[in-house]
Parts: C-alpha cells; structure tokens; sequence
C-alpha cells in the first residue's frame, strides 16, 4: 500500500463545501458533468461514491447496480425497477457499463437537474478531468471525498470483499496522487478499519444514518476518524456539543443538506461543512463568489 504524506488541507474559508455526487440537484449524479459544474461553482470538495466492475475497474456510481431512475439499458431501453440482479455492475464489463446512458433521464427528486447524455466514468477519469479542470480555473486544491458503497450481505454478489476493494481504490487515488487529499467515507465499519490499519494517516469519514448514540457509533469503530458524517436531521445543540466534549478536533460534516433553513440552523450550530446537492446555495449563503 501507498504511504500518505498528510491529510487534506481543509480551507480556512469557513465552512466546507461538499457537492454530493457532484451536484445532484443540479446536474446527472456522479458524471463528469455533474463534477466539472460543482468545480466551477466553487466547491471546496467533490463527493462520489465508487462501486467495482466485473473487470475490477473501480467506478463511479452510488449503486453497484444500474438504477432504473435514471440508467437506460445497453440498448438504449428502459430498465425494468426489479432488475437489480440482470444489470449488476459487479457482473458487467466496464465496456458494457459505459455504454449505458445515466443522464439523459432527469431523477425524478430533483427538477432543476439540466439532464444531458453522460455515462458512469471510471474514478480513474473522474479524478484526471477534474485534476486538469481545476489547475485550469486556478481553483484552490480540490478535496475529494470518495465513498465506498459496501456491506457484508454484499461481499461476492455486488461487489469484492473489504481487502480487495479497498486495494483497487487506494491503487487509483495513488496513481492520480491526490491520496493527500481524499477522504475515504464509508457507512461499513470493516473497510475504514481496514483502510485506518493499513494506512493511519489516511483522511477517513465514518457516514450513520442508524439512530445510535454518536459516540456509540465511534466506539464501535474502535478509532477516531479524522471526520463523522451524520444524516443531517440528527444533527442538534445537544449532540454537536457532546461530540466536542468527547471527541475534540473530530469534524463533523453532515449530510445531505438541500434547503437553506436546514444550512443556516446548521452553520449556527458549528459544523465543519456540509454535503449537499445543492452547492450553489450554501455557497450563496457562506457569501462566497460562484465561479
């Protein structure tokens, strides 16, 4: 495994910025056009989830299926809600996989989402288009946070087990060197482990969304994160000063955050940053200048 040299310069701006899977709310998630967008309204980080292909190509997409909302098949057809298991991406070729289309239908939750052709990118391309982007726009260093969808009931049936699949990521964030600058976010306990014994000094983010305790949900960690991202309804006076209590110089950054009340209560409250489909309304409200 890759030896990191430091954990990711987080902006002294304020709070941070996460687009989530982009820009959801505004462009196709998890697509090159989704990223660059984010990047040029200015966010501080771009969020994606990346699951693993029949070749073990490491790719960017929040299921490790096509999602019938806003996948089409191969051929160009709509994809039936039940077909999990015919359009497994863990049983496709990567070749197969980008030849379905996952842009052009507009998810339904998100209407100002401008639809256009686009395909599940491989990390590997993601990270080049948006390294070149950014040093393009003179953007400051560009933070990534990658997620790795995974749970035990689906080792060997929609995606490898914890060692395999987090040694073709980290391969992929080390060759695009920005390993500095990743953070690695997980809700399956067993690949942060993983990922903190293998590499201590890697940025690392545990996501919950179960109503446990915060500090339960650390301790069943059995470390420190460098970063604790609760659903952001959780989120209140008590809790956020209990976790500075208890865990001083953890960050918590909360997801995903869509409306500007629920961001306003939160920067009151102290967070370190916020995931968001919406990155150009926080940047509204923080005051900053979108690109």
């Amino acid at each position: 495994m890759p030896t990191l040299l430091s954990t990711p310069p987080f902006t002294a701006r304020g709070p941070e910025v996460h687009g989530h899977r982009g820009c959801r709310g505004l462009r196709p998630e998890n697509t090159l056009g989704a990223f660059l967008h984010a990047l040029s309204l200015g966010v501080d980080v771009i969020e994606l989830d990346v699951v693993i292909s029949a070749d073990r190509q490491v790719v960017v997409s929040h299921e490790p299926w096509l999602n019938s909302q806003i996948c089409l098949d191969p051929n160009g057809e709509r994809i039936c809600s039940n077909d999990r298991e015919q359009f497994n991406i863990y049983q496709m070729s990567y070749v197969e996989i980008r030849r379905c289309d996952c842009g052009l239908l507009r998810h339904p939750g998100f209407p100002e989402q401008v639809s256009s052709p686009a395909y599940k990118p491989l990390l590997s391309e993601a990270l080049a288009t948006l390294e070149a982007a950014s040093q393009q726009l003179e953007h400051p260093p560009l933070g990534y946070s990658v997620e790795i969808k995974s749970s035990p009931e689906g080792d060997n049936i929609f995606h490898p087990e914890p060692a395999e699949f987090l040694s073709l990521v980290l391969a992929e964030l080390s060759a695009a060197q920005v390993l500095a600058r990743t953070t690695l976010l997980s809700f399956d306990v067993r690949i942060l482990q993983l990922a903190h014994q293998l590499q201590p000094n890697l940025a690392t983010c545990l996501l919950v969304e179960e109503n446990l305790p915060w500090s339960s949900s650390i301790d069943n960690l059995g470390f420190t994160p460098t970063t604790f991202g609760p659903d952001f309804h959780s989120v209140t006076e008590k809790a956020v000063r209990a976790l500075r209590t208890d865990f001083p110089g953890l960050r918590l950054v909360p997801w995903t955050v869509n409306e500007p009340a629920d961001m306003q209560r939160l920067l009151a409250l102290g967070v370190d940053g916020m995931t968001t489909d919406y990155p150009d309304r926080l940047l509204s409200i923080l005051s900053r200048e979108v690109w």
